[in-house]
């Protein structure tokens, strides 16, 4: 049976270093798709690398972006939300980020990967991290948001999307506002992007997240986070085989 491996890629940005971590199966020899994950406001966490590592395991090399730097490990709410605020409002620091881990994703020399077949998809903020690393025009088939705002501050930006976008979306989710989804589907038409938006009922905000227990607001749901990651693998099996 193939075992996941997770190694640290650090690399400096701006004077400042940062510690993304990759996982994938050494086993493997051969180069795979990459993608580029954006992890929830926690960052780096045993949470996000377990994520990593389950979709790791489907024959993907998978970088976790490290958005906040190498000595920023929020242990709460409150010290991640202050790591996650400047850059929500601050998009084009946000992408400069995320673009210097989408390099080092291609770059990196422990795992072979396919450059013509690289991904990004996100949770909550990485949701946001993803949506807007597509917005970039980085060179990706796919970026998939799950459980993320959609808004964006330059909505044409959306032009400079080249592959196909799937947001998954919680009915109920109270900390995404809903006027953001109507303005969400006006952005992607107007720019002609191939987009998807599921919205599974009952479901509220970090219906991925196992430890999400705040009823009403924030809460786990297995059966929506399965069919969530079926619709991520079904399109990135698309976008790659074409």
């Amino acid at each position: 049976m193939s075992q996941v491996t997770v190694r640290s890629v650090v690399y400096q940005l701006d004077g400042q270093s940062y510690e993304s971590r990759l996982a994938f199966d050494a086993d493997h020899k051969g180069p795979r798709p990459g993608l580029l994950m954006a992890p929830n406001w926690m960052g780096i966490s045993a949470g996000a690398e377990e994520i990593a590592k389950s979709v790791a395991a489907k024959g993907y090399v998978v970088l976790i972006a490290d958005l906040y730097g190498q000595s920023v490990r929020p242990q709460n709410g409150d010290e991640a939300g202050a790591a996650m605020m400047p850059l929500k409002s601050d998009r084009g620091l946000l992408r400069q980020r995320m673009q210097a881990a989408f390099e080092q994703l291609q770059a990196q020399g422990d795992a072979a990967v396919d450059t013509s077949k690289l991904a990004t998809f996100g949770f909550c903020f990485g949701g946001c991290c993803a949506l807007e690393l597509a917005r970039s025009g980085a060179p990706v088939k796919a970026a998939v948001s799950f459980h993320g705002s959609l808004d964006t501050p330059n909505v044409n930006d959306a032009k400079n999307i080249n592959g196909s976008v799937l947001v998954l979306h919680g009915a109920s989710d109270p900390l995404v506002p809903k006027e953001q989804l109507p303005a969400f589907e006006a952005e992607m038409n107007a720019a002609g992007v191939d987009w998807q938006l599921l919205s599974y009922g009952g479901a509220v905000h970090s219906f991925t997240d196992p430890h999400a227990n705040v009823p009403g607001k924030m809460m786990y749901d297995a059966k929506t986070a399965s069919r969530a990651f079926v619709s991520m693998h079904n399109l990135l099996d698309e976008v790659f085989s074409a």
